[in-house]
């Protein structure tokens, strides 16, 4: 049996091993990812605070005018030195300065470092030409097999006698001692937030079989936002009132920050608004509005659902380590780059095993 164990762990590991070290690298890479972008391009990214931002249609009627394309969606940042990121119609994005409109960068998403170093943790970067990403579902069979792995480790140290023992690190010990040493040890101690980690990153592709899990397990249901009517366009071709239903959303809620802005992209849109209320890991409150009248048409209190919800909600954070700090981020730094460390490992174990 315990041989049997050892050989379907070593199988895994060498069927996943190259793409789960690519996990662990650009994993713990996007933890600081965007920090990098602004530090080492921050001409792109960075502005220089003034006294008050533009409003809302003003910038986006000179984005629309300079680019000639309509805006459909606006990411505002809290950091008054940071520049905001829109998208236009034809999917490219621009940064902008929001004190005075000027366009610092005009991009594809997915050639900055933040965009290339995800979509090579997601989707392996390969698109074909339908645009469809099929390696994200191997992305999601890779962490399924790092979570049998944890599992499968976990049984053969705890089997035997004697296993609280082997959780010492003798650190005068020889390297291939020290060595398997760690990949012991640290594989124990890290089995609970991997697992969830891998669980959570799977939840992203998977998401149907992924919801059923955390509903059996939490015995609870996962509530769906709620989806606002149709917008019956008026006959004149009127402009977009998005600052007007801006401060209309601050009735719904004048503790909310805002998120983003998504903008119609047709006439029978919505405006939607993503606002982050407080008690929220992440933003999952919506207000949506009429884009002619600036009426509030309905919104959705995420900060009020279930509590399986809420554990659903928290997926983003906990699978990034945004949650609780600096010292956090850290430690999900470490946590990524393990499966690096157990993989490499491993191989150096069943080398010396066969080339003694």
């Amino acid at each position: 049996m315990k041989l049997w164990l050892r050989r379907t762990h070593l199988f895994f590991g060498l069927i996943s091993g190259l793409f789960l070290i690519c996990l662990s690298l650009t994993g713990a890479l996007l933890i600081y990812a965007k920090d990098i972008q602004h530090l080492t391009q921050s001409d792109k990214w960075t502005v220089t605070p003034a006294t008050s931002t533009l409003d809302f249609d003003s910038l986006i009627k000179h984005v629309s005018a300079s680019t000639e394309q309509p805006v459909t969606l606006l990411m505002p940042e809290q950091r008054s030195d940071l520049a905001w990121q829109l998208q236009l119609a034809n999917n490219r994005y621009v940064s902008v300065n929001p004190y005075n409109g000027q366009i610092l960068y005009e991009y594809d998403y997915y050639s900055t470092i933040y965009g290339f170093t995800m979509a090579l943790h997601r989707w392996l970067l390969y698109e074909d030409g339908d645009k469809n990403r099929p390696l994200r579902n191997w992305v999601s069979v890779c962490a399924l097999i790092l979570i049998i792995e944890i599992l499968l480790g976990f049984y053969i140290w705890v089997k035997p006698k004697n296993r609280m023992k082997r959780l010492a690190i003798k650190r005068k010990a020889k390297f291939r001692v020290l060595m398997y040493q760690l990949h012991t040890v640290l594989g124990v101690y890290f089995l609970i937030p991997l697992i969830l980690i891998a669980y959570t990153g799977m939840a992203f592709n998977w998401k149907e079989q992924t919801k059923a899990v955390l509903e059996f397990v939490m015995q609870g249901t996962i509530e769906d936002r709620p989806k606002p009517p149709a917008v019956i366009p008026p006959s004149e071709n009127a402009p977009h009132q998005v600052q007007k239903a801006f401060d209309n959303t601050l009735t719904v809620f004048p503790t909310g920050q805002l998120f983003r802005i998504y903008l119609p992209k047709k006439p029978s849109d919505n405006i939607g608004f993503r606002i982050k209320n407080p008690g929220e890991s992440h933003a999952y409150s919506w207000v949506w509005a009429n884009p002619y009248s600036a009426d509030i048409v309905t919104s959705y209190d995420a900060s009020k659902s279930s509590w399986t919800t809420q554990t659903w909600n928290f997926k983003y954070k906990f699978h990034i380590g945004d949650f609780a700090g600096p010292i956090v981020q850290l430690l999900w730094l470490i946590l990524a780059i393990s499966p690096l460390f157990f993989v490499v490992s491993g191989v150096y174990f069943w080398y010396k095993r066969h080339n003694k």
